[in-house]
């Protein structure tokens, strides 16, 4: 009995540190697993926010190409009505898929940043499709796609942890934009100036 007591400490010691070193092990098997669940989900919702980006711009494109001969001094190359109409078909439906995937994964300021985005663009198709008129200041509608871009970039980034600084692109966008109507103004000018100067005889 003595030597039992006398090697207690002992035991006890053993124990504590065999329950310590089981602890251990499974608090830091717990985190690695989580960590990696974090690292797969951060993947997979990177996937979805580009994939929705993708699907977006794509439709942006086939609008703007559609929407060219409205635009004095658009750089985008015009696309047939028809042919235009059946690539917005398929671009539609495939952000309608990548959307769902966005609603999974996104966290809900990028989710409502997509919607805004995909909003100020729905304007463009609408026009590119004949459903509106042409505002006053298409240039306007422009920058408002613009400014939604970076609102769901801005949205993305922070969900993903990206850090790095502003990478928003709509104030030199809409510069260009600006330039761009300004140059087309002054050659109609020009142009509308030749044609009433009195020819020489």
């Amino acid at each position: 009995m003595s030597t039992l007591l006398t090697q207690l400490p002992a035991l006890l010691g053993v124990l504590v540190g065999t329950l310590g070193t089981i602890l251990a092990t499974s608090l830091a098997d717990r985190a690695r697993w989580r960590r990696s669940q974090s690292v797969r989900w951060d993947e997979r919702r990177l996937d979805a926010y580009v994939d929705y980006a993708h699907a977006l711009k794509e439709s942006h494109s086939v609008a703007l190409r559609m929407t060219a001969d409205l635009r004095p001094g658009s750089h985008s190359h015009p696309i047939d009505r028809e042919d235009g109409l059946a690539r917005l078909a398929s671009s539609d439906a495939r952000r309608t898929i990548v959307w769902e995937n966005l609603l999974l994964l996104g966290d809900e300021p990028t989710v409502v940043a997509a919607a805004n985005w995909r909003d100020a663009i729905w304007q463009v198709e609408r026009l590119a499709r004949g459903i509106v008129e042409a505002p006053p200041d298409v240039a306007e509608m422009l920058s408002r796609v613009n400014e939604a871009r970076d609102g769901y970039y801005r949205a993305a980034r922070r969900s993903l942890g990206v850090r790095g600084g502003s990478v928003e692109q709509s104030a030199a966008l809409r510069q260009a934009l600006l330039d761009r109507s300004t140059v087309t103004s002054d050659v109609a000018a020009d142009r509308d100036h030749s044609e009433r100067r009195p020819m020489a005889g």
